[in-house]
């Protein structure tokens, strides 16, 4: 089974588990997430990045300094800003949050409902979603020389043709290792994976 069709099941547990919605950024690397899934109202999700939230976000800041889970309802999470007051005009009313990893590559999840508080198996049974999710796309710490030569030869401008020839090798060849590049980054197109594997320094 591809990591796409492992996300897709995953990602189809968290639609039943969350109701009022999901956001899961995995591996945010250099403030970035190599993949963000998210169901939450549209309505909700303009006015947050028109407001410009995600830097006063408390689950933001918790995520970066904390791992396991936590209720967006738990006294110790300071909110200023009264995000969660915002949160709520949206119908996120109740709500948990995962953060997992190393700082490096943390993944951080939330998800909501309006009805009442999530309870303690269902925060357990998203955080191992989370994890799980963020195990099965690791990023590659290295790429084969192959597969950088082939994704330089395209970020640098060249065609299939022009690739293959400069790399002394067929054009189906050149595919070949594109399309092993892409697998490894777990990008749809060449261009998505040239702009991954620049992301994390393999190019």
């Amino acid at each position: 089974m591809s990591i796409q069709s492992r996300i897709d099941l995953k990602l189809r547990d968290l639609d039943r588990l969350a109701p009022g919605g999901y956001f899961v950024g995995l591996h945010i690397r250099f403030t970035a997430p190599l993949m963000t899934f998210q169901t939450y109202d549209k309505a909700w999700l303009d006015h947050y990045t028109a407001n410009g939230y995600v830097l006063r976000d408390p689950m933001t800041a918790w995520g970066f300094s904390e791992t396991g889970a936590i209720r967006w309802s738990d006294p110790r999470l300071p909110d200023p800003f009264r995000l969660f007051d915002e949160a709520k005009k949206y119908g996120l009313i109740y709500g948990a949050t995962v953060s997992c990893g190393p700082i490096r590559s943390r993944t951080i999840a939330s998800m909501a409902r309006d009805d009442r508080e999530f309870d303690l198996t269902e925060i357990e049974t998203f955080e191992l979603i989370v994890r799980e999710m963020h195990d099965m796309t690791q990023p590659p710490e290295e790429l084969t020389r192959a597969q950088i030569e082939a994704l330089r030869c395209v970020a640098g401008g060249d065609r299939h043709a022009a690739a293959a020839a400069k790399l002394g090798i067929s054009e189906s060849a050149l595919k070949a290792r594109l399309n092993s590049a892409r697998a490894r980054l777990m990008a749809r197109t060449t261009a998505e994976a040239i702009q991954r594997a620049k992301d994390f320094r393999l190019l």
